[in-house]
């Protein structure tokens, strides 16, 4: 996702991955981080880029504790409807 602050495409502020009928665990939360490895070996800035993760059932306990140290936003269907 890319947000607009004054730069013609923006910055990139999040990669994401969302899964509906599985459990999300610490492997999704690797794969995302070595997209954003990729994305800055190619020039884009990913200072402000935060891994996060969809799910429609739900996460792992060490996911969720990955996301409670603020490593990755966990966006889970009550998050996703009530905005939490």
């Amino acid at each position: 996702m890319h947000g607009a602050v004054g730069q013609d495409r923006g910055i990139l502020l999040s990669v994401g991955e969302a899964k509906w009928h599985k459990v999300m665990d610490v492997r999704h939360l690797e794969r995302l981080r070595h997209v954003l490895h990729l994305l800055a070996a190619r020039g884009v800035d990913t200072t402000h880029a935060r891994p996060a993760c969809y799910s429609g059932v739900g996460f792992t306990p060490e996911l969720r504790a990955a996301g409670e140290r603020g490593e990755v936003v966990l966006v889970d269907l009550e998050r996703l409807y009530d905005g939490q």
